[in-house]
């Protein structure tokens, strides 16, 4: 068995992003286990949020929902354009982590 670690490469805002739909998934909405049925997928899941959380500041501002809405659109906006992505915004942060 090989215990080599993998190094993976986030944009911040990919990682910013990422972190508040873990967030939300393994906190918020309790549904981990309906989202991820293999318990063992559960440890690889918590290694990343764990790291996200320790490295974005964002998650700790004030300014935390305004800062995720405007990082979710940059994204959209890389990926598919910038009409496109007006049409998939999905709403905002405002409910999302609070300070």
């Amino acid at each position: 068995m090989d215990d080599e670690g993998i190094t993976l490469r986030l944009t911040h805002d990919q990682a910013f992003v990422l972190s508040d739909w873990l967030h939300q998934v393994m906190f918020q909405s309790d549904d981990l286990e309906g989202i991820v049925r293999d318990r063992a997928v559960w440890s690889p899941i918590h290694a990343i949020s764990g790291t996200l959380d320790t490295t974005l500041s964002e998650i700790f501002m004030a300014d935390y929902a305004e800062r995720l809405d405007a990082a979710k659109e940059r994204l959209r906006v890389s990926m598919y354009g910038e009409a496109e992505a007006s049409a998939d915004a999905g709403g905002s942060a405002a409910e999302r982590r609070s300070p």
